[in-house]
């Protein structure tokens, strides 16, 4: 380390200290745990009204730990379980009568979500190609034979 380094440059050079698991959390800590950039985790607090971190002056952006624990939730949702957006929403504003612990939990899920719209469309897109390519083939055997 440098002697001409102010303290709070040095620090930043270095790892950052543990925080205590009560603590406040800024949006870019939040976004290097979740692994999710952060213009993500301002998106979702536009369609998720259960978010709502504490905004400071300049409107910097302090996570509690149930906003952590509901961020996590809904990564969880949408990028392991695979439900959309809406789904989500409607998860989280029938399973939240309780508070945010009822979101945090587990949530009876019921029968597996359907595939997101967009795989559905890939895949009769991918069905359709298939069936075109079999024609095709079946054309040039009929051709060769």
């Amino acid at each position: 380390m440098s002697d001409d380094l102010p303290p709070e440059v040095e620090s930043d050079t270095r790892t950052r200290p543990r925080k205590a698991p009560t603590a406040f959390r800024t949006i870019s800590e939040v976004a290097d745990d979740l692994h999710i950039p952060q213009h993500v985790l301002r998106f979702w607090e536009s369609k998720f009204p259960q978010l709502k971190p504490l905004k400071r002056g300049g409107g910097r952006r302090y996570y509690r730990p149930e906003d952590i624990a509901l961020l996590r939730r809904i990564s969880d949702l949408l990028y392991t379980q695979g439900y959309t957006i809406k789904g989500v929403q409607r998860l989280l504003r029938d399973g939240t009568d309780e508070g945010p612990q009822a979101v945090t939990g587990e949530l009876p899920l019921g029968d597996p979500p359907p595939p997101p719209a967009a795989e559905e469309q890939e895949t009769a897109a991918l069905r359709a190609a298939l069936a075109e390519l079999e024609a095709i083939a079946a054309e040039l055997r009929v051709l060769a034979g």
